[in-house]
């Protein structure tokens, strides 16, 4: 039924929640699991002011995004996953329903940020939008209340 899982990560734990669901969904379908990191572009804002800034900032995010994404692969790998990783750049919510149609996943799972009140109305719910518009299924995990 699933053969393909798309798993977004932002760099937190929270977001690294849902891990082991994936795993478990993965293993149970002998499914791959596509790590996504969508990494935001703080750049733009001085794009305008600065393009060597600019530049400079996207190489460092970019770099940083390969390490964190290459630490998570490397575990999943060593429990007997097949996974791969992918990194983009843009809006959050859009790029994973861009990458679950361009690469026809099968499901996507991830984790919520659990934000509510005044952030959650402030930053949004790139959940709750990736939910509302996806069309596929989507495995939501709650995070961990410590």
């Amino acid at each position: 039924m699933y053969k393909k899982i798309l798993v977004p990560l932002d760099g937190s734990k929270t977001a690294e929640g849902v891990l082991p669901h994936a795993k478990a969904l993965a293993y149970s379908e002998g499914a791959e699991i596509i790590l996504l990191n969508v990494a935001a572009n703080p750049a733009q804002s001085f794009a305008f002011e600065d393009p060597a800034i600019a530049g400079a900032t996207v190489d460092q995010e970019e770099e940083q995004a390969g390490k964190y994404m290459e630490a998570i692969l490397g575990q999943l790998r060593a429990a007997g996953m097949k996974v791969t990783s992918l990194i983009r750049e843009g809006g959050a919510a859009n790029m994973i329903l861009k990458t679950s149609e361009d690469l026809g996943v099968d499901v996507i799972a991830m984790s919520t940020h659990g934000r509510s009140g005044i952030a959650h109305w402030l930053i949004g719910s790139t959940a709750e939008r990736v939910v509302r518009h996806s069309k596929i299924p989507v495995l939501l995990i709650r995070p961990q209340v410590t």
